[in-house]
C-alpha cells in the first residue's frame, strides 16, 4: 500500500459543521484527519488497510509549504498493513533473482544454450562415443601392462560404482587378453580413424560456440592430436585411479591428479583443437567449469545412475546397462559442451573488456584487435 496526497482541489465542497470557519468550507490553517480505507481482494481474503493524512499547521513562506493555489501540504503515514514476514522474504527473494538475472548477464548463458541446442549436441556426442571413442578405449585398455579389468574398470572407476553395479558394468566388456587376441592391425587403423572424426564433430560444436568459421581441411591432424591427448588423459586418470588405494592421501592425490591433468587438457586442447583461434584467457574458464561439472556428474552417477544399474540388469538384462551408461555419456557431452558455453559467457561478460584494457595499454598506438581470435594471453585480474 502507498500513501495518498488528498489536496484541497480533490476535497471538493465542504458540506459538514466547521469550528474555524462557520460557514462550511474548511480552513487552511486546521489539522484535519482523513481516513481513506483501502480494500484489496488477495487470494480470496479482504484486507482492509488505513492511510492516514495529517495536513501540517505550517504557515506559508516557510520551507516545506508547497506553493501553489489551494494546496495544501500533508504528512503521509505509513500505511498499517497485516502483510505476513513470508511474503516480504518472497518478494524480497524474486527481486534478488531478478536483479542477479539482469546484472549477472544470466540471460545470454539461458539464450546461448538454447541456440546452440545443447541436449540435442549431447546426444550426438554420446551416440559417436559409443560407435568411435568407446571401441578406441577398449584396445587402448587391453595393452595396458598393469593387472586390471580393462576399460570395464575405467568406466567403473569414471561412474563411481562399487559392487554389483560394477559387476553388471564388467560383464559389457570383454577381458583384455581377449581384446589383444583377435583385433588385427586393420581393425585399429579404422577405429583410429573413427577416432578422428569424433574429435571432428566436437571441433564443429566448439566452433559453433565461439563464433568461429570451420577450419580448414588440411588441418585434420590438429584433430588426430586431439583425440590422442584425450586418450593419454582418459588413460592418466583412469589408469591413476584404478591403482591407487583407497587410503585418505591416496585420494587426495588421485583427485590433484585428475583435476590437474583435467584443467590442463580442456585448456589446451580448446586452443589447439581450434588452431589458436581463441587465446589461453578465454580458454581457462571453460577448463575450470569442465571440471567442476565431470566431478558433480561423478557424484551424480554414484548416487543416481548406480542403482538404476542394478535394476535395469535385473529387469532388462545386460540392455539395461547399456541404456546407463549411454544415459552417462550423454550427460559427458552436456558437461563438455556446456563448460565452453560458460567459459564463453564468463570471457564476454567478465574478462573481455579487461583482456582489451590490458591491449590497450600495451599497444599505446591502438593496433587493431583481431577479430578471429577472442581474448588476449595474459592473466585474469586479481
Amino acid at each position: 500500500m502507498c500513501g495518498i496526497i488528498v489536496t484541497n482541489g480533490d476535497l471538493g465542497q465542504w458540506t459538514g459543521p466547521s469550528p474555524g470557519d462557520g460557514d462550511g468550507t474548511p480552513g487552511l490553517g486546521e489539522p484535519r484527519l482523513l481516513i481513506h480505507p483501502v480494500l484489496d481482494y488477495r487470494r480470496n481474503e479482504f484486507r482492509d488497510d488505513a492511510t492516514i493524512m495529517v495536513r501540517e499547521r505550517r504557515p506559508r513562506g516557510q520551507p516545506g509549504w508547497p506553493a501553489g493555489d489551494g494546496a495544501a501540504a500533508r504528512r503521509v503515514c505509513p500505511p498499517m498493513t497485516g502483510a505476513s514476514p513470508w511474503r516480504v522474504v518472497k518478494r524480497g527473494v524474486l527481486r534478488g533473482t531478478r536483479r542477479a538475472w539482469h546484472d549477472l548477464r544470466l540471460k545470454d548463458l539461458y539464450r546461448s544454450g538454447r541456440e546452440f541446442e545443447l541436449m540435442h549436441r549431447a546426444l550426438g556426442f554420446a551416440a559417436l562415443a559409443i560407435l568411435t571413442v568407446i571401441p578406441l578405449l577398449i584396445l587402448v585398455a587391453a595393452a595396458n601392462p598393469t593387472q586390471h579389468r580393462g576399460l570395464a574398470g575405467w568406466v567403473v572407476y569414471g561412474m563411481d560404482l562399487s559392487d554389483s553395479s560394477a559387476d553388471a558394468v564388467t560383464q559389457l566388456f570383454s577381458a583384455p587378453a581377449r581384446v589383444l587376441g583377435t583385433t588385427s592391425v586393420f581393425s585399429a587403423v579404422l577405429v583410429s580413424v573413427a577416432g578422428v572424426s569424433f574429435a571432428g564433430s566436437v571441433q564443429a560444436g566448439f566452433e559453433r560456440i565461439w563464433g568461429l568459421p570451420a577450419g580448414p581441411w588440411h588441418k585434420i591432424w590438429r584433430q588426430a592430436v586431439w583425440a590422442a591427448g584425450l586418450i593419454a588423459y582418459i588413460y592418466a586418470t583412469a589408469t591413476v585411479g584404478t591403482v591407487t588405494h583407497r587410503g585418505s592421501a591416496e585420494t587426495a592425490g588421485r583427485v590433484a591428479v585428475a583435476v590437474v591433468l583435467g584443467v590442463a587438457f580442456f585448456w589446451w586442447g580448446l586452443r589447439f583443437l581450434l588452431g589458436g583461434r581463441v587465446s589461453y584467457l578465454a580458454a581457462l574458464p571453460g577448463a575450470m567449469a569442465t571440471i567442476v561439472c565431470l566431478a558433480g556428474l561423478r557424484v551424480f552417477s554414484g548416487l543416481v545412475f548406480e542403482p538404476l544399474i542394478v535394476r535395469n540388469a535385473v529387469s532388462y538384462g545386460a540392455l539395461g546397462t547399456v541404456l546407463i551408461v549411454q544415459s552417462w555419456l550423454i550427460g559427458v557431452g552436456w558437461v563438455v559442451y556446456a563448460g565452453q558455453l560458460f567459459g564463453h559467457w564468463f570471457y564476454d561478460a567478465w574478462l573481455k573488456a579487461w583482456a582489451q584494457r590490458r591491449r590497450g595499454h600495451r599497444q599505446p598506438g591502438g593496433g587493431k584487435e583481431d577479430e578471429q581470435c577472442p581474448g588476449s594471453q595474459g592473466t585474469p585480474p586479481r
